[in-house]
C-alpha cells in the first residue's frame, strides 16, 4: 500500500474509534493502540506534508501561534435564552407556550446546561472548515485551529451532508482536568483558575493552538445554526431527533437529554438534575427546557433576544456568605507556600465547608480579603472551595492587610520567590511539612493506595519517629508491637494498615510514577510515559529526545522529568523505595492471548483479588479493562454490592461472572506473578 492509501486509511481508522470512544462510549482499541495509528499518520505526514489532509486528526496536536483572532459574523446570530429560577416562572412558561399554540400539553426536549463556552462549528461538504466562538451572540472571533485540538469536535462528519451546515455546542473541561491543571499551575508557582468554565473559555482563546490542546478540552453539541444543504429538506422533525442526527453524524451528545410531557415532566427533570449535578464529571448550572416540535418552534418563532419555545432553568448559584476567622500559611510538597482562608462553617454546593483556598498572596490582594471580613464563598465548578472576595459593606473598621510571610510557618527557613512565579517557597527539602505532603500524595488513592493512613496518622506517626520518609512506611511491619502499643489504635486495624502497606508494594508503574510527585506528571502522564518506556529502569535512565517521543509530553515537561531523576536525593528514594520492597509492576507485551478481543468490566467489593490484580491479568493475557459497561462488553466480573453497572449488564445480557468463574477462566498463577502483569 503507498503512503498516501496508507494516510488515508488511518485517517479513517481514528476518526472510527474516536467516534467510538467520543460519542458511543464504546471504544474498540486501547488508547496504546489509537497513539500507534496517530504516529504511524504524523511520520507519514512528516515525510511528505502534501498528503495532510484538512481532516487529518494530527491537526488536533496544534498549529503556530497566530498574531490575533480574525472577527466573524454568524449566520444565524447566537442568541440567549430566557431565565427562569423558580417553579412559578416555569409553571408561567409553560401557560404562555401552551395558550400560543392552544394546546392542552406540550412535549419538551430536555437537555443540561453546561457551563462552558459556546462554540459554533461550520461544516462543507461534511469537513470542517471554520470555528467560531460565541462573542456577543452576532460577531465572534474564529478559533479553528484551537476547535481542532478538540477530540469530541469531527474534523469530517461520519456521513456527508452536501452543502453548509453550522452545528452549535458547548467546550467543557472535565473536572478532574480541572484540578490537574490548578496541581500543576500550583506548582509552578502560577495563578491557578477560579474555575473549569474560565480554563475552558481561555483555552478557546489561546492565540497558540498547542497550549489550547494541552487544556484537554471536550465539546458536546445542541443544536444547528445556518444550514444551507444541497438536499434541501429538513434535518428533522423535532429536537429529539435532531439530537439523534448530530450522535449520527459524529456529535457527542449527553445521555441525560431526554424529552418529557407537561409542566410536570419539566419539574422532574429539573429536579434530576439537580441530583446528578455534583456526579458529573463537568460543571452545569441549570438545565435548558425546549419544545420538541420543529413545527411548533417555528409556529412560536423568536424574540428580539432568543427563542421563545425555549427557556434556561438556573440552579441557585452555589456561593454563600461566611466570616473569614484566619488567613493560614499552607506548606505544599513541593514546599509552594499558599494562602488558605479558615471560615465559619457553612452549607455551600451540597457540603458544610469551614476552609477554602485563596490561591496565592497576589490574588488575596488584588481581591483585598481580610481577616475578620464577611467573604463570599463558591465551590468553584463543584470542585474547590475558594473564597470569591469580601462584602465589603460589611467591613465594619479598618482591618489590616495580611502580609505575606518571610519564613517558613513550619520550619522557619527564609521563604524564596523566583521572578518568573507568583508564588512563595520553602527550599527546604528536609522540612517537616514538605515531608508530611510528600507522604500524604504517596498513600493516595490514585497513587499507592495504603488505606489507613490518611493526613491525621501520618502527623502521629511522624510526631512519635514511626515514620521518618516515604521509604520508612515500609518499614513500620517490624515496628507492629509498637504501634499496638498506641492509644486508640486497635490490634485488628494495625494488621489491617499493614496489609495495605504491602499490597502497595506491588503498584503499577504508572502509580508509581505519579506518586513519585514529580513536578508536571499527573495521572495521565504518567499513565503515558510507563506504556511507552515499560521498565522503571528504562525511566530512570530516559533522556529528554527520548522522553519528547511520547505522545502528549512537550519540552518543559520532558525537561522537568529529566531533571527529577538527575537529583542524587531522587535517586537514593527509588534505590530505598526497592530495598525495602516497593517493585512496581512493569509494562510487559501479552504472555498469553486467551483473552484476545475480550473486554472485561469488574465492579462490587471483590474479595478474593485486587481489582488492579485482576485488570492486569487481563492485560498480561491479550484482553482490555475497562470502567464502563456497554453492548460490546464480553464479561462482567461482579462481586458482593455491585450495582449499576450489574444492572447494565444484565439489561444488555452480558456474560456475568463471580469471582470464583472468573479465576476458572485463568491459566494457573495468572493472578501471583509479582510486577509482571502489565500496567
Amino acid at each position: 500500500m503507498d503512503a498516501s492509501a496508507r494516510a488515508e486509511e488511518l485517517r479513517r481508522l481514528l476518526e472510527h474509534h474516536a467516534y467510538r470512544y467520543y460519542v458511543l462510549d464504546e471504544p474498540e482499541v486501547s488508547d496504546t493502540e489509537y497513539d500507534r495509528l496517530f504516529r504511524e499518520l504524523q511520520e507519514i505526514e512528516a515525510f511528505d506534508p502534501a498528503l495532510q489532509t484538512p481532516d487529518s486528526p494530527t491537526l488536533r496536536v496544534g498549529a503556530p501561534p497566530i498574531s490575533s483572532f480574525e472577527q466573524y459574523r454568524h449566520a444565524t446570530p447566537m442568541l440567549s435564552l430566557d431565565n427562569a429560577f423558580s417553579e412559578s416562572e416555569l409553571r408561567a412558561f409553560d401557560d404562555r407556550i401552551r395558550k400560543s399554540l392552544e394546546v392542552e400539553e406540550v412535549t419538551y426536549h430536555c437537555e443540561l446546561k453546561f457551563d462552558g463556552a459556546s462554540l459554533s462549528l461550520t461544516y462543507e461538504d461534511g469537513v470542517l472548515i471554520r470555528a467560531t466562538s460565541r462573542g456577543d451572540g452576532t460577531t465572534g472571533e474564529v478559533v479553528t485551529e484551537n476547535a481542532r485540538t478538540i477530540r469530541g469536535v469531527p474534523l469530517k462528519l461520519q456521513r456527508p451532508l452536501p452543502g453548509r451546515i453550522e452545528i452549535r455546542g458547548e467546550v467543557l473541561m472535565l473536572k478532574e482536568v480541572f484540578q490537574e491543571l490548578n496541581r500543576l499551575k500550583a506548582e509552578a508557582g502560577e495563578q491557578l483558575f477560579a474555575n473549569p468554565r474560565n480554563a475552558a473559555s481561555g483555552g478557546l482563546r489561546q492565540l497558540d493552538s498547542r497550549l489550547t490542546a494541552k487544556r484537554k478540552l471536550n465539546f458536546f453539541a445542541y443544536g444547528v445554526g445556518a444550514v444551507d444543504l444541497v438536499a434541501g429538506r429538513r434535518l428533522a422533525n423535532s429536537q429529539s431527533e435532531l439530537m439523534s442526527l448530530l450522535r449520527e453524524l459524529g456529535f457527542p451528545v449527553r445521555k441525560e437529554a431526554t424529552s418529557k410531557v407537561g409542566i410536570e415532566g419539566l419539574l422532574s427533570y429539573v429536579a434530576l438534575g439537580a441530583e446528578v449535578r455534583s456526579q458529573l464529571p463537568f460543571g452545569i448550572d441549570g438545565v435548558v427546557l425546549k419544545v420538541d416540535s420543529i413545527d411548533q418552534q417555528e409556529q412560536l418563532g423568536f424574540t428580539a433576544r432568543g427563542p421563545r419555545w425555549a427557556v434556561a432553568y438556573k440552579y441557585p448559584a452555589e456561593q454563600a456568605f461566611t466570616k473569614l476567622l484566619r488567613i493560614h500559611a499552607n506548606v505544599g510538597r513541593t514546599g509552594l507556600i499558599v494562602p488558605w482562608a479558615e471560615l465559619e462553617p457553612v452549607y455551600v454546593g451540597g457540603v458544610t465547608i469551614s476552609r477554602a483556598t485563596l490561591h496565592n498572596w497576589e490574588d488575596l490582594e488584588r481581591k483585598d480579603v481580610r481577616e475578620g471580613d464577611t467573604v463570599i464563598v463558591e465551590r468553584a465548578g463543584d470542585v474547590i472551595p475558594a473564597v470569591v472576595g469580601p462584602v465589603l459593606e460589611k467591613r465594619n473598621g479598618e482591618r489590616p492587610k495580611p502580609v505575606p510571610p518571610t519564613q517558613c510557618p513550619v520550619c522557619e527557613t527564609n521563604l524564596v520567590k523566583a521572578e518568573s512565579e507568583v508564588a512563595l517557597r520553602c527550599p527546604n527539602r528536609e522540612c517537616p511539612a514538605q515531608i508530611q505532603r510528600k507522604m500524604e500524595h504517596w498513600v493516595g488513592r490514585k497513587m499507592m493506595d495504603i488505606d489507613g493512613l490518611g493526613e491525621k496518622q501520618i502527623a502521629r506517626f511522624l510526631e512519635e519517629n514511626l515514620i521518618v520518609d516515604i521509604p520508612s512506611i515500609y518499614r513500620l511491619a517490624s515496628r507492629r508491637e509498637e504501634l499496638i502499643n498506641l492509644d486508640r489504635m486497635g490490634e485488628q486495624s494495625i494488621d489491617n494498615l499493614l496489609a495495605s502497606i504491602e499490597g502497595s508494594k506491588s503498584r503499577t508503574l504508572a502509580r508509581f510514577l505519579f506518586a513519585l510527585g514529580i513536578p508536571q506528571v499527573g495521572e495521565k502522564t504518567a499513565a503515558d510515559i510507563a506504556q511507552n518506556l515499560r521498565t522503571l529502569e528504562a525511566i530512570r535512565k530516559a533522556d529528554y529526545d527520548s522522553l519528547i517521543q511520547i505522545e502528549g509530553i512537550g519540552e518543559v515537561i520532558a525537561s522537568e522529568i529529566q531533571e527529577w531523576f538527575e537529583v542524587p536525593a531522587n535517586q537514593k528514594l527509588i534505590d530505598d523505595l526497592t530495598e525495602s520492597g516497593v517493585i512496581p509492576t512493569e509494562v510487559n507485551g501479552p504472555v498469553s492471548d486467551i483473552f484476545a478481543g475480550k473486554t472485561f468490566v469488574f465492579t462490587g467489593k471483590l474479595e478474593k483479588f485486587t481489582r488492579e490484580q485482576a485488570e492486569a491479568a487481563v492485560v498480561a493475557l491479550g484482553g482490555k479493562a475497562v470502567g464502563s459497561v456497554s453492548k460490546t462488553t464480553s464479561y462482567v466480573v461482579a462481586g458482593p454490592g455491585a450495582g449499576s453497572k450489574l444492572q447494565k449488564a444484565t439489561q444488555l445480557n452480558v456474560d456475568v461472572k463471580n469471582e470464583d468463574e472468573f479465576l476458572e477462566m485463568l491459566p494457573e498463577g495468572a493472578l501471583v506473578v509479582p510486577g509482571r502483569l502489565g500496567v
